[in-house]
């Protein structure tokens, strides 16, 4: 049995090799070996092509601010293996880890044996599982991709969260909005709430269907409840109210626009809470200053203010449109500069199409990965965009003060970068 977190790193990095496999056969399995951990805390699940870690954030500080144990799984993780499961603002110890793990590890044995090997994800969910079952008041549990086949879907939530629908992950979820909102609108349980951003027609649709079908109350925003701003050099202050019911006032500091819906779903999400019967009790006003704090990782996050460095990890084109309109808002005058890279598997053409007008320099670069941009493909661009082949010196090289320097792409890219700087 191993005794040292690296040990069960090395493990689950093998099982990387099984790649994407939707379905929940396997991980109901699993789970059941483990005695159902997933029916016995109280959670919050959350679907979405962006948006769902801001939306988590928010929630977070709103219940932590009123005293509540908030366990969190989110993915990627951008600080390493334990950076998936969260209690609070604090990723699970490495003794937690180590303990679940030893209660964990014989089902996963069980399950190879069966030849049903669980992906490294899968069993990460069930660590999560786990912990949350023995520490917290309430999780909030981001589904990794889709939803209906995702390994999160086998938790049984108090409410469901979709924050919006674009296209990603098409090679899983398939090639049209109704497709993907098919999968996301899988999260959605019998009876149970959801919350959702503002969809466009197509993806309102089948989530209307799916939500009547579950006898599932609905509530939108910009149709069951709204939001309207202003904005000032330093906040922007959100008036949030419901159709004909409860009004809301706060201020957050995120850049852009797509942030005030993420807040504006997540009082929603701490407004319906409060009218459960989960005996939950949340002031409001204490939600209104925790909402002022939420900053999150590799979302349009400064990490350098000598000279000034922003990365975002804008990893589809729903996500690049709302990184750029927030570059536009907030750095309409300034010399800017962009050094981009993600998987290949992504949206690339589409990607670099939006981008190529917005910034003063474009670089391209890989990083170690095998779903990385190659530096073969890299050079199917080298007319259009300049090239760097080592990310790193290419950060180094970010000097001129005059200038605003913009990090973006695949998260496992924007974790690196931030790994990088921190150690700079």
């Amino acid at each position: 049995m191993f005794q040292e977190i690296q040990q069960v790193e090395d493990f689950l990095a093998n099982r990387i090799n099984l790649g994407i496999k939707p379905g929940l056969e396997r991980m109901e399995k699993l789970l059941t070996l483990l005695n159902q951990p997933q029916h016995n805390f109280n959670a919050i699940h959350i679907a979405g092509t962006n948006g769902k870690g801001s939306t988590l954030e928010f929630i977070k500080q709103g219940l932590q601010a009123n005293n509540y144990q908030v366990g969190i799984f989110t993915s990627p993780s951008l600080t390493g293996l334990r950076g998936y499961i969260l209690l609070g603002d604090r990723t699970i110890s490495e003794h937690d880890f180590l303990t679940i793990w030893q209660k964990v590890y014989p089902a996963v044995v069980k399950l190879d044996n069966m030849n049903m090997h669980p992906t490294e994800f899968e069993i990460l969910t069930a660590i999560a599982f786990v912990y949350f079952e023995q520490h917290t008041d309430l999780a909030l549990i981001e589904t990794g991709m889709g939803g209906r086949e995702d390994t999160t879907n086998c938790v049984q939530p108090l409410m469901s969260i979709i924050t919006n629908i674009a296209k990603d992950h098409t090679a899983f979820l398939g090639d049209t909005i109704r497709e993907i909102a098919y999968h996301k609108a899988g999260i959605i349980k019998s009876t149970i709430p959801v919350i959702t951003g503002e969809l466009i027609e197509d993806a309102t649709k089948v989530v209307n269907k799916e939500a009547m079908l579950k006898q599932a109350p609905i509530y939108r925003l910009g149709h069951h409840f709204f939001y309207r701003s202003e904005s000032t050099a330093y906040n922007h202050r959100i008036n949030w109210w419901e159709k004909g019911g409860d009004t809301f006032q706060f201020w957050i500091n995120m850049m852009g626009e797509h942030q005030k819906a993420n807040a504006s779903i997540a009082a929603m999400a701490l407004q319906l809470l409060n009218r459960m019967e989960a005996g939950f009790n949340i002031d409001m006003n204490k939600v209104e200053e925790a909402f002022t704090y939420v900053m999150v990782m590799g979302r349009f996050e400064i990490v350098r203010k000598q000279p000034l460095t922003i990365v975002d990890g804008a990893h589809n084109s729903a996500g690049m449109e709302a990184f750029i309109n927030t570059v536009e808002e907030n750095f309409s005058n300034c010399k800017r500069h962009l050094l981009f890279s993600a998987f290949k598997d992504k949206e690339i053409d589409k990607m670099l199409k939006q981008i190529e007008n917005h910034f003063t320099t474009i670089s391209l670069t890989t990083f170690d990965h095998p779903r990385a941009m190659q530096v073969s493909e890299l050079r199917n661009y080298e007319s259009d965009f300049h090239i760097e082949l080592n990310w790193q010196e290419a950060i180094r090289q970010m000097e001129q003060s005059h200038t605003v320097y913009f990090i973006s792409g695949s998260l496992y890219f924007i974790s690196l970068v931030r790994s990088f700087l921190k150690k700079q």
